[in-house]
């Protein structure tokens, strides 16, 4: 049996935030990597378009100029809204991640990174459409098999690794038998444009911890809301649903949103029509490693195709840009040891520290979106909560997983301690 010639060392699947981020440390690194991407850039895609420090720092560490003249609008922390209370709390100030965060659209924001993974070495190609794996005999996937062009020309890819990035849908892994898990939390968000002045240069990312509709009296809407400026005259205004909620799977979520922006002040131009820009879309949220394991036979998972949403604030790209850069870090130490039992040591490294870093972590936030789920447990927290500016700091930096790991003030002493004594997910 002849030899198959590699096109690449890695293929990396989707051109997402952790598909690119994959790409770029590994190019970075001199690995041979191919970048499939099904669709054209620039490109549309569901999301709060909010980041993080946690974000900021992976972007950092990919080269990004963050600044505003690159295009990015900046903001101090998150303005919380509930119980009667509006809280501003500023980014915690730490020596592991900055104290800022940013918006940008994914139209633009998934573009950069994929030229940044092409600045450091990595082929893409879009319109290819990966239908599943390539097999070898022992079952261990050695490529991908694609449509390419507007044609649909069947190609052959060979990798002897291949990183599955493909997003919530995780065609790729689904293809090699790895479905979702049940009993982990998944969420579902809906998102629209809105021209709207009064709040697109806003400095604050705006979470609405309760949501009411003008006839809604004292009742609440199901879910948790957003408002985020975009620095060009808009915002993204949207919610989230958990599957804690009785409401889940059986709510208009689109009609829910619209209920909730008719109660929102008429100068903000949330509750005239003729102001959004583009249609309601919605996108769901695979949360706490609702598909595993992260790595078998050859693939990795990457980001929302591994189920790596933040359960505690619905936060992705953060995570999907992390993981690919420990992906990468395993298969740049694996790729320099003989395919066997040593690669295999080496690449058994990425699901091994993604559990260290992260399955204490997640399995936290489990609990948490079970008790956000009953309303009153929910109209308890932020009636007692929200009054109480130490006690929000002290969650702001748990829900957005922002701590220092070492010398660290007493905050992050007992989140740090928190994480490691929950058994990980």
């Amino acid at each position: 049996m002849t030899a198959v010639e590699h096109d690449a060392d890695v293929i990396v699947v989707g051109a997402g935030p952790g598909g690119s981020a994959t790409a770029y440390h590994l190019a970075r690194h001199g690995v041979r990597v191919l970048l499939l991407e099904k669709t054209e850039f620039p490109r549309e895609k569901v999301c709060g378009d909010g980041l993080t420090p946690r974000a900021v720092r992976q972007l950092i560490r990919m080269g990004v100029d963050t600044s505003p003249e690159a295009g990015w609008l900046h903001n101090r922390g998150l303005r919380v809204i509930g119980g009667g209370v509006r809280l501003e709390l500023d980014w915690p100030e730490l020596a592991s991640f900055p104290n800022y965060g940013l918006v940008r659209t994914r139209l633009d924001f998934d573009d950069l990174l994929a030229q940044r993974a092409v600045a450091a070495g990595a082929k893409l190609r879009t319109s290819v459409n990966v239908l599943g794996p390539v097999l070898d005999g022992d079952g261990r996937v050695t490529g991908v098999e694609a449509e390419v062009g507007p044609d649909k020309e069947p190609t052959t890819f060979h990798a002897p690794l291949v990183v599955a990035a493909d997003g919530v849908s995780g065609r790729f892994p689904l293809a090699l038998g790895l479905a979702k898990r049940e009993d982990r939390p998944i969420g579902v968000a809906v998102r629209r444009y809105y021209r709207s002045p009064a709040k697109a240069d806003d400095n604050y990312l705006e979470s609405w911890l309760e949501l009411r509709s003008k006839d809604s009296g004292d009742n609440l809407l199901p879910g948790y809301g957003w408002i985020f400026g975009l620095g060009d005259g808009r915002v993204n205004v949207g919610l989230g649903v958990l599957n804690s909620s009785s409401a889940f799977g059986k709510t208009n979520y689109r009609r829910l949103l619209t209920d909730w922006l008719a109660n929102t002040p008429e100068d903000w131009g949330m509750t005239d029509e003729t102001n959004a820009d583009g249609p309601i879309l919605g996108a769901a949220l695979p949360m706490g490693f609702n598909r595993v394991p992260h790595y078998t036979r050859g693939v990795l998972l990457v980001g929302d195709s591994g189920g790596m949403v933040n359960p505690f604030n619905g936060e992705g790209i953060a995570y999907a840009m992390e993981s690919g850069e420990l992906a990468a870090e395993a298969m740049v130490q694996a790729l320099a040891r003989p395919a066997g039992p040593e690669r295999e040591r080496a690449l058994m490294a990425y699901p091994n520290e993604l559990k260290a870093r992260l399955g204490g972590y997640y399995r936290l936030g489990g609990i948490f979106v079970k008790l956000i789920g009953r309303p009153e447990i929910m109209r308890i927290a932020t009636k007692h909560g929200m009054p109480h500016p130490t006690l929000m700091r002290f969650v702001l930096k748990l829900l957005a997983n922002l701590t220092d790991p070492r010398g660290g003030d007493a905050m992050d002493r007992v989140i740090n301690a928190m994480t490691k004594a929950a058994p990980a997910v």
